[in-house]
C-alpha cells in the first residue's frame, strides 16, 4: 500500500502496472482489495491504481457525519494529481460508480474513459433512503457482523464461491462503523446524474452482472441510453460484485472500453 496526504488526511492506494493511469473506486462498505484481480489482470495495459476512499480500508478514520460523493471525487482528483496524471480511465463499482459520476460532473476534462460497474445514475427513492437510515441504526446497534451477513447475501450471485464470500465478509467487517453510517448518509443525499452522462463524449462502458438484484440490468440499460457513446456488458454467473465473481470477464470488458478511446482518448463536451 502507498499513502498520500490529502489536506491532512492520509489516503491509501495500491498500484500495479505501467501505462496510462486507470483509477478503480470500490463499493460500499468495502475497500480497494475488491479490485485485486483487476489490478493483476490489467497491469500490462494500464497503470492500475485502486484507492481506499477516506474512512475506508487503510485510509485515515474521519469524523465527518456525511461522506459525500463529491468529497470522494475530489480525493480521486487529488490522487491523480499526486500521480502526475492529467487524464484518467475511471472505474467505479456501486458506490464507487456514484463517486465516478460525481467526478464526471466536477472534472469532465480529466476523463479519458468512464466505466460504471454494477451501479446506477438515479437518485435514491424515498424507500431506499428509509432503508439506508434503517441500516445505519442496525449497524450501530448490532455491529458489523450482521451487516456482513446481510451484504454478502444481498450482493453476491448464486454462483459465488466460498472464497469470494469470505473476502466480502472480511471487507465489510473491517470497515469502521462510523464510516458505514457516514457513507450511507452521503449516498442518500446524492442527486441523479443522467444529465452528466448525456454531456459526455468520451467512451462510457456499463458493466453489470446478469444476477445483480441491487442494481439490475434495467438500470444499466438506462445509463447506456443516457450517454452518447456507451456500451453495455452483461457478465454471466455474477451478481453485484462482478469484478470478484467473474474477474476475467470484467477485465476483458474494461480493455474493450479503454481501446475505444484510442491512444489519446476523446474529448469531453463543455
Amino acid at each position: 500500500m502507498e499513502i498520500f496526504d490529502r489536506d491532512g488526511t492520509a489516503l491509501a492506494y495500491r498500484e500495479l502496472g505501467t501505462g496510462p493511469l486507470a483509477v478503480f473506486v470500490h463499493g460500499f462498505p468495502l475497500d480497494s482489495t475488491m479490485w485485486l484481480e483487476q489490478l493483476e489482470l490489467l497491469r500490462g495495459v494500464r497503470r492500475c491504481v485502486a484507492i481506499d476512499l477516506r474512512g475506508f480500508g487503510a485510509s485515515d478514520a474521519v469524523a465527518e457525519p456525511v461522506l459525500a460523493m463529491e468529497q470522494h471525487a475530489e480525493d480521486v482528483a487529488a490522487l491523480a494529481d499526486h500521480l502526475g496524471a492529467d487524464r484518467i480511465d475511471l472505474v467505479g463499482l456501486s458506490m464507487g460508480g456514484y463517486v465516478a459520476l460525481a467526478f464526471a460532473e466536477l472534472f469532465p476534462q480529466r476523463l479519458r474513459t468512464l466505466a460504471l460497474v454494477d451501479t446506477r445514475a438515479a437518485a435514491d427513492s424515498e424507500t431506499v433512503k428509509a432503508g439506508r437510515d434503517m441500516m445505519a441504526v442496525r449497524v450501530t446497534v448490532q455491529g458489523r457482523g450482521q451487516l456482513a451477513v446481510e451484504m454478502t447475501e444481498a450482493l453476491l450471485g448464486p454462483a459465488a464461491s466460498l472464497h469470494v464470500k469470505a473476502r466480502m465478509r472480511t471487507m465489510v467487517e473491517g470497515t469502521r462503523v462510523e464510516t458505514v453510517v457516514a457513507a450511507l448518509e452521503g449516498m442518500k443525499q446524492r442527486p441523479a446524474r443522467f444529465d452528466v452522462l448525456s454531456r459526455l463524449s468520451i467512451p462510457v462502458g456499463v458493466v453489470v452482472g446478469e444476477d445483480d438484484t441491487a442494481t439490475p440490468v434495467s438500470e444499466a440499460e438506462q445509463m447506456v441510453d443516457a450517454a452518447p457513446d456507451a456500451s453495455l456488458t452483461i457478465v454471466e454467473a455474477a451478481g453485484h460484485m462482478t469484478p470478484m465473481e467473474n474477474p476475467t470477464a470484467v477485465a476483458d470488458a474494461l480493455e474493450r472500453i479503454w481501446a475505444r478511446a484510442g491512444h489519446e482518448g476523446s474529448v469531453v463536451d463543455g
